[in-house]
């Protein structure tokens, strides 16, 4: 498949998919008494409210291209939150930083449920074959970018989701120094993008394996036409 049919399959799934994430972060927030991406307008499903120039846009298109389809990461413009004002600081700080990352594993979990249910309605109404089956390729993707989406916000290095999780199970005194990171953070994660490529591959495994049980389990219910449109 070429890169630009790949975009079109990957956009709309990657574009929701980061959204989600975001607004998990948002919603978790309000509920943790935070009340901040509410009252600024970020508690949304508009697109355009989320989409940041580099990570939403340049960062896909540079991916998708460098490695001609075969490789695609980004995501949408943070999600604003005052942990001031959780009513537990420590307890919201984590649900809310694990909120997005449990969105898109519910969203992979979905996709693969998906699958099935195309399947069954795409065997009984053949004529629709070719729509099924290009739906069926935008969820198999929906479970592979899903998945990664949540071992890169894993990833500890701040201001990744995963770095407020680490920060409390370090000495107080190394927490400080590793949140004072975050300002380097952007800059170690795209050199990590671009040449930490056997290191990035070791960290997101666990993500490839999981999305290869969960396709294999649906595999008898892919359509015969997701060969012509999925990835070659």
């Amino acid at each position: 498949m070429n890169t630009l049919q790949t975009i079109l399959f990957v956009a709309p799934v990657l574009l929701f998919s980061v959204i989600a994430h975001e607004y998990a972060h948002g919603y978790a927030a309000l509920r943790q008494g935070d009340p901040t991406a509410f009252q600024l307008g970020r508690l949304t499903w508009n697109p355009v409210k989320h989409i940041d120039p580099f990570m939403t846009l340049l960062l896909p298109a540079v991916l998708l291209v460098a490695t001609h389809g075969q490789m695609v990461l980004g995501g949408a413009k943070p999600v604003p939150v005052n942990p001031r004002n959780y009513r537990r600081f420590k307890r919201g700080d984590i649900i809310v930083s694990l909120a997005g990352v449990t969105a898109n594993l519910a969203i992979a979990i979905g996709c693969a449920v998906a699958i099935v249910l195309v399947g069954l309605v795409g065997r009984a109404a053949p004529a629709l074959g070719t729509t099924f089956s290009i739906l069926q390729v935008m969820l198999t993707y929906g479970i592979w970018l899903n998945l990664l989406l949540i071992a890169f916000n894993l990833i500890p290095i701040p201001p990744l989701d995963g770095s407020h999780v680490m920060k409390y199970l370090l000495p107080a005194r190394w927490a400080v120094h590793y949140q004072a990171f975050a300002r380097y953070g952007v800059i170690v994660l795209v050199a990590l993008l671009y040449f930490g490529g056997s290191l990035l591959t070791a960290w997101m495994a666990p993500a490839f394996r999981v999305a290869d049980l969960l396709l294999r389990a649906v595999n008898p219910f892919v359509l015969p036409g997701v060969q012509q449109w999925g990835p070659q």
